[in-house]
């Protein structure tokens, strides 16, 4: 089936999901849809993350899509269930894979995780891994100082390394932790900064390689894997400025031609108002 994978995130971060995705399913036609005007979501309250997260599913839903990923953290611990519920398609987030990555790596399961201030809240990550195993000891920071700086683009230097060490100097200080979730899709684009202050003995994970490959046997059983050779190309919206969302885009995809398309926040709301 050729439509389109649908991909959601508050900002820039879910590109990381997005390249894994297009690495793994070459075949596949992604849209992807990122609220840079309104991130980051890990402050916002429960209820306003969910209408923003449906504004968006309903954009893409106009685009056809055949699968969703919900390539944000917070709007998969608030979201996921409904959206599983309500939708026709499969729906898949980002919290499960993270915390199945983790269990098949910790060798001591001690398992730090780090994430926004909603994603930590909701406690989503915890209950995913005491889920896989009950033995697991997690180890929980909120960090929300890291998605502002990421979608500025500041990804090295001096600002990153000073805001990773006072954000993570608690987490340093436990000894037993020997994996750490990245439970935010932006941050991985601070992973060489983040393993460098908390040195090379921790495994330091992200979600986006077990995301794809969840995708891609859901698209198998379901019978929705693209048999064509190839496809019309991959799309990439921003309610934010288009430039710096290209600039971040380029650093992660390594200068592929991608087709990038601003649309205004009001669009979302318009389309959602439609829906109703």
């Amino acid at each position: 089936m050729n439509r389109a994978i649908g991909v959601i995130d508050s900002g820039v971060g879910g590109l990381t999901v997005a390249y894994e995705l297009m690495r793994q399913l070459p075949k596949e036609q992604l849209i992807y849809l990122g609220d840079t005007a309104r991130c980051p979501y890990g402050p916002r309250p429960e209820e306003e993350v969910k209408a923003f997260t449906w504004e968006m599913v309903h954009f893409l839903l106009k685009k056809e899509i055949k699968l969703l990923v919900v390539a944000c953290n917070t709007a998969t611990a608030y979201t996921l269930d409904e959206l599983q519920r309500e939708l026709k398609i499969p729906v898949i987030g980002v919290i499960q894979p993270g915390a199945r990555a983790a269990i098949k790596v910790t060798k001591n399961n001690r398992v730090g995780v780090i994430g926004t201030e909603g994603t930590i809240k909701s406690g989503a990550y915890v209950t995913a891994l005491e889920k896989l195993n009950p033995s697991i000891q997690s180890h929980v920071l909120a960090c929300p100082r890291f998605v502002p700086i990421v979608e500025q683009g500041i990804l090295s230097g001096p600002q990153a390394e000073a805001t990773v060490t006072e954000s993570l100097f608690s987490m340093k200080k436990n000894k037993e932790m020997d994996t750490l979730i990245l439970g935010c899709t932006h941050y991985p684009l601070l992973r060489n900064v983040i393993q460098n202050y908390l040195g090379q003995g921790i495994n330091i994970l992200s979600s986006s390689e077990e995301t794809a490959r969840e995708t891609s046997t859901i698209l198998d059983v379901k019978q929705l894997l693209n048999k064509a050779k190839g496809h019309s190309g991959h799309i990439f919206y921003t309610t934010g400025k288009i430039n710096s969302f290209i600039n971040i885009a380029k650093i992660i995809f390594k200068g592929d031609d991608l087709d990038f398309v601003k649309i205004k926040k009001a669009e979302l709301v318009k389309n959602q108002e439609n829906v109703n």
